[in-house]
């Protein structure tokens, strides 16, 4: 699980990210990447999961996954930053597997796309 000091809580947060930063959309999931100039403290991440998705327990089990998913891919992340990811409907009747690899990729993507701009 990710402690609390790394977990996105904000509405405002969530907001200034997806409004600020960089976005990535893949075909299970869309990254929104910002990170705000001179920011210190540890990266923090959020999860969008809509009722678009699933019922319930679904929504509930798509967040449990990609909160694993993140928990090694928060080291990537710079200090200060932030991270919102929203699972698309697709994404509920993904295997677990692929929604990894997906989550990898479009953050690893954002990443990329966010040290260009």
């Amino acid at each position: 699980m990710l402690t609390a000091s790394n977990r996105l809580r904000s509405s405002a947060d969530f907001l200034s990210t997806t409004r600020n930063g960089v976005r990535v959309a893949k075909s299970l999931l869309v990254a929104h990447f910002y990170a705000p100039p001179g920011a210190t403290g540890p990266a923090r991440i959020g999860f969008t999961v809509s009722s678009a998705v699933g019922g319930s327990v679904v929504r509930h089990h798509i967040t449990r996954q990609l909160r694993v998913g993140c928990q090694v891919l928060l080291r990537d992340l710079p200090g200060g930053s932030r991270l919102v990811i929203r699972a698309l409907p697709p994404a509920a009747q993904a295997p677990a597997g692929q929604l990894q690899s997906e989550l990898r990729s479009v953050v690893r993507a954002a990443l990329a796309k966010a040290a260009t701009k």
